[in-house]
């Protein structure tokens, strides 16, 4: 087996995403709404100043709204992994996954490429979010975009390993559907993505601390300080960690073996 059978394997995981994601308009629809009512709409009834103790990479007065573009930014990664992780669900429904996973090409490899191109969707969606947000008052460095792009990354592989482990522990389309609810909406709301670290340990002590252990929010702050030419080390030493545990958990849910599949046989 030469080099060149992983890169056309990739190619066309790749190019099964992609064509999946612009043949469902309505996904990238879905994508853009939620986070743009969140800016738009719920952000200007609150268009306060956060305050004097906010951290670099913000100004002392920084409006709501643009305090929350990086964590609505961290929600469309957030809900695109879930979707791919939902879709790689069906396929195994389907019997797809099957015939992905019996290939002559290692499992994690493939598994990874499934990872890469849902994680590569993502970030398209993200940019086309960045773009539209500008016109109103989101306007980070125009390097920023670029310095994002590793955060978004590094980020969207920690959500979509996230995502690759549940989608290897429930083998019913309908079940996983409750499951991302009880994953994604306690991930989002206790996280900075709406209000600063310190804002909630004004609030609630327990409530903090829950924050600074959801990898949601170390996920967020590193898109946060990408986006303003800052690198972000702990949160960045965290997203890779979450990355690790969450990949070789995966690795391991779709062994044909020991792992999850391997009690209703859909791993083989």
């Amino acid at each position: 087996m030469s080099l060149r059978h992983p890169r056309r394997a990739f190619g066309g995981i790749l190019a099964r995403e992609l064509l999946r994601f612009f043949g469902q308009r309505e996904r990238l629809l879905a994508a853009l709404v939620r986070p743009l009512i969140w800016l738009f709409v719920f952000a200007a009834g609150f268009r306060t100043v956060l305050g004097v103790s906010i951290q670099p990479p913000y100004d002392t007065y920084v409006l709501y709204e643009v305090y929350i573009a990086p964590g609505l930014c961290g929600m469309i990664l957030l809900f695109s992994t879930m979707q791919g992780a939902l879709a790689m669900v069906y396929d195994q429904e389907m019997g797809s996954m099957r015939v992905l996973l019996v290939s002559p090409l290692p499992r994690w490899y493939l598994l990874a490429c499934k990872l890469v191109a849902v994680v590569l969707v993502a970030c398209l969606q993200v940019y086309v979010f960045l773009a539209i947000a500008r016109f109103w008052d989101v306007d980070p460095p125009w390097l920023g975009y670029l310095a994002a792009l590793p955060a978004l990354l590094a980020a969207g592989l920690m959500l979509g390993a996230l995502g690759l482990l549940l989608s290897s522990l429930i083998q019913q389309l309908e079940s996983f559907a409750g499951v991302m609810n009880f994953v994604i909406f306690p991930m989002f709301f206790a996280s900075s993505a709406l209000y600063p670290l310190w804002r909630m340990r004004e609030s609630s002590e327990l409530l903090y601390q829950i924050c600074a252990f959801n990898p949601f929010t170390h996920a967020v702050e590193l898109i946060r300080f990408a986006l303003y030419l800052e690198v972000a080390w702990t949160e960045l030493a965290w997203t890779v960690g979450w990355t690790v545990l969450f990949l070789a958990a995966a690795l391991w849910g779709y062994s044909p073996v020991k792992g999850f599949l391997a009690r209703t046989g859909k791993g083989e």
